[in-house]
């Protein structure tokens, strides 16, 4: 009997199952089967079955960052989030949506805009779903005033490895009862779990945005006008810089948010600040840059790293960091796109430069093949806590195998 067969045995009409095809390939490794649940007690019944049949599996949701971590050390079987899409419940009074994983985030923008609420999480990658997002851990320039998934996360539902279904957190964002799974969830790649629920707080829409954008010829002009912006009284949601190659000027982004009757102020005294710290004239505009949010390479095949670092030493990562630098330079979390040809070389640099400011640089993705022989992840103090997290949560380790550090 065929590995589809046997799990279609197993499962009953208990949720969809069909062979797998070469476009549901985990960063390279080909599974058997995809199953595609509907809800959480589906997921179960899945994780159930593939336990009875010692299935290796890994979750998915649009996709869009599979290539991200280190590729799978084998799956056989793909659990497709991605008719899981539904807002489960919306407490606008408490700002508190309740959704399942595979929702995109840009379709929960468009579900909570009539409310005049948003979840205040930049999409990295275009069609990303909220599974997606916690699994990855990924956010973008609004992180700066709001924090990143783990920060907005308050409450979770994952399936574990033997279909047991856990919850963490609650329904409301002054929650402290028992542990906060969700952020140990967050970033694992899907190693502890699958996602199938989450709660997020939500923040109202702001009734006016605008983006003061100039450009600085050297970095340490733009260290300064960063640093000048934050010591402000001018409560910046994002500072976003874009260098596009070592040696090249440095532009800088940031955005503000408020009441139309005090917004036009604000961002004047902004534009002073920052032309102060450049030599530059600044612009204010209505609509962000053309880069604003966006990874300085392609998100499946790269090749990309993120490089995080004490905010302090902006002046030094954007003067020696290898490659094309953008992200939030006020959080101190940059995305660095590398160069093809020595993407070995360039991580190391990478590596070296971040450990000298207190950060570290991790490979987001590369195209297939490059990963081999070289280190995703690079030193982690606490591998010796997590391996024994992950033998926890899955003692057979058939979550996502090898997707995470030291091929956990």
């Amino acid at each position: 009997m065929s590995a589809t067969a046997r799990l279609i045995d197993e499962l009953g009409a208990a949720c969809e199952v069909r062979s797998a095809a070469s476009s549901d390939a985990v960063d390279g490794v080909a599974p058997e089967l995809v199953a595609c649940p509907r809800s959480t007690d589906e997921t179960a019944a899945v994780l159930r079955a593939a336990h009875r049949l010692g299935l290796r599996v890994v979750a998915r949701g649009a996709g869009t960052k599979l290539s991200w971590g280190a590729p799978p050390s084998d799956v056989d079987l793909v659990i497709d989030t991605s008719r899981m899409d539904a807002v489960v419940a919306h407490a606008a009074g408490d700002l508190v949506v309740t959704v399942q994983a595979g929702l995109p985030l840009a379709v929960l923008q468009h579900a909570l805009a009539p409310h005049g609420q948003r979840l205040s999480l930049d999409p990295v990658v275009a069609g990303t779903t909220l599974g997606g997002a916690i699994a990855t851990a990924s956010s973008g320039p609004l992180r700066y005033r709001y924090g990143s998934v783990r920060d907005l996360l308050i409450g979770i539902t994952v399936v574990r490895a033997d279909g047991t279904v856990t919850k963490s957190g609650g329904t409301v964002v002054k929650n402290v009862a028992g542990y906060d799974l969700g952020k140990l969830y967050t970033g694992s790649l899907g190693t502890l779990g699958v996602v199938t629920e989450a709660v997020f707080r939500c923040h109202p829409l702001p009734e006016s945005t605008r983006w003061v954008t100039v450009n600085a010829p050297d970095p340490r002009r733009a260290a300064a006008a960063v640093a000048t912006v934050r010591g402000s009284q001018n409560d910046p949601v994002a500072l976003e810089v874009d260098r596009l190659a070592p040696g090249e000027p440095v532009s800088i982004g940031v955005a503000l948010e408020g009441v139309a009757a005090g917004i036009d102020a604000r961002c004047d005294e902004v534009a002073r600040l920052l032309g102060e710290a450049t030599g530059s004239r600044p612009a204010v505009a209505a609509a962000p840059p053309d880069w604003w949010g966006r990874l300085p390479h392609d998100p499946v095949t790269g090749p990309g790293a993120t490089l995080s670092h004490e905010p302090a030493a902006l002046a030094a990562i954007l003067a020696e960091a290898p490659g094309a630098v953008r992200g939030s330079a006020g959080a101190g979390v940059l995305a660095v796109g590398l160069d093809p040809a020595r993407v070995g070389a360039d991580l190391d640099a990478l590596r070296a430069l971040a450990g000298r400011h207190g950060g570290s640089a991790v490979l987001r993705c590369t195209a297939p093949g490059v990963k081999e022989g070289l280190d995703v992840w690079g030193p982690v103090p606490a591998i010796t806590l997590m391996r024994r997290v992950k033998d926890e949560f899955d003692p057979e380790h058939r979550l996502a195998p090898g997707r995470f550090v030291g091929g956990i």
